[in-house]
């Protein structure tokens, strides 16, 4: 099994005499935030909203800072090569579970170098067309889709993210031939969605809904297990084919492996009492995705459980890691 970390909760017993004294000053500084993808996306969106909550309740500023660029790839080296002392943590998800079957050569271990503290948040994607597409519903389009094997793009912010496997067990439960383009974001996969410049998106629920409301984008189906509340009468992909589809993006709060325990105790318990507030649900639920939280064992085996999931499914899909 695959296991996220662990090694970093168990440190030297000279490490953990003086970890107390540690947490008890942190922090005493301002908090890095990185995002690895870029403004605008999801997890920009759940780590801004996340952070400034952690400074009123911490006492320093919690600043967000967007690295991305490969696939995820260069925010997730930035975290997993600083101090392991707090002031530097990591929002991100799916692709730590994905990146390892997608790339030959990664300068980092996403399994072994960080330490998960607690999972943020997740959302849907929608499928989606513009107006002057033929395509009135999900099943139109992949009749269209199969009458033109290969002539169908998508864009994704990334190899990995949410979006690009979407389309990944899309393709394996219907059979059709659909191609992924990788973008450095949400902004302008989606400029070119609207542009034309791609047959269609599977695109973040939280990024599509001012879209889909002001009638540029045409919702066919949810990639969820259940209705997004936001879009009541969008189905889900099993409702509308018929077969077992499941892919939530998903999202969480994590350090460089080897951050003394007390201070990821002291950051998880302060997030999960965020993240159990009304107000803080609320007003994730109003930007399209869902309060999790839960304890950091919690965030561990979902993450070990979806990085075996994932994996199997890209290799069953015959992608090939570059």
């Amino acid at each position: 099994m695959i296991r996220l970390a662990l090694t970093s909760l168990c440190l030297t017993a000279a490490s953990l005499a003086t970890s107390p004294a540690l947490a008890q000053a942190y922090p005493s500084k301002p908090v890095h935030v990185i995002v690895p993808s870029a403004p605008g996306g999801t997890a920009d969106f759940l780590g801004r909203i996340l952070s400034t909550k952690m400074s009123e309740a911490m006492g320093v500023p919690f600043v967000v800072e967007n690295r991305a660029g490969a696939g995820t790839n260069i925010g997730n080296d930035y975290v997993a090569k600083s101090a392991p002392d707090g002031y530097t943590l990591l929002v991100n998800g799916i692709t730590l579970a994905t990146n390892k079957a997608l790339f030959n050569k990664l300068p980092y271990d996403p399994i072994k170098d960080f330490a998960p503290i607690i999972s943020v948040g997740g959302m849907s994607n929608v499928i989606a067309v513009t107006p002057d597409s033929p395509a009135k519903d999900l099943k139109q389009f992949i009749a269209l889709a199969k009458a033109k094997p290969g002539s169908f793009n998508y864009g994704s912010p990334a190899n990995g993210s949410s979006g690009h496997l979407s389309g990944v067990l899309l393709a394996s439960a219907t059979g059709v031939d659909i191609v992924h383009l990788a973008y450095r974001g949400n902004a302008q996969a989606t400029t070119d969605l609207l542009g034309g410049s791609l047959q269609f998106g599977i695109v973040n629920t939280p990024v599509a809904v001012p879209f889909v409301n002001s009638g540029k984008l045409r919702p066919l189906a949810v990639t969820s297990a259940k209705r997004s509340p936001l879009m009541p009468d969008v189905p889900t992909v099993s409702e509308v084919l018929g077969v077992p589809y499941e892919l939530t993006g998903w999202f969480g709060l994590l350090a460089p492996a080897g951050t003394p325990p007390d201070i990821i105790e002291k950051l998880q318990s302060v997030a999960a009492k965020i993240l159990a507030s009304p107000a803080m649900q609320t007003a994730i639920t109003n930007g399209g995705a869902d309060a999790t939280g839960g304890t950091t064992a919690d965030f561990v085996a979902f993450i070990d459980k979806e990085s075996v999931r994932l994996t199997k499914a890209l290799q069953d899909a015959g992608v090939k890691p570059e």
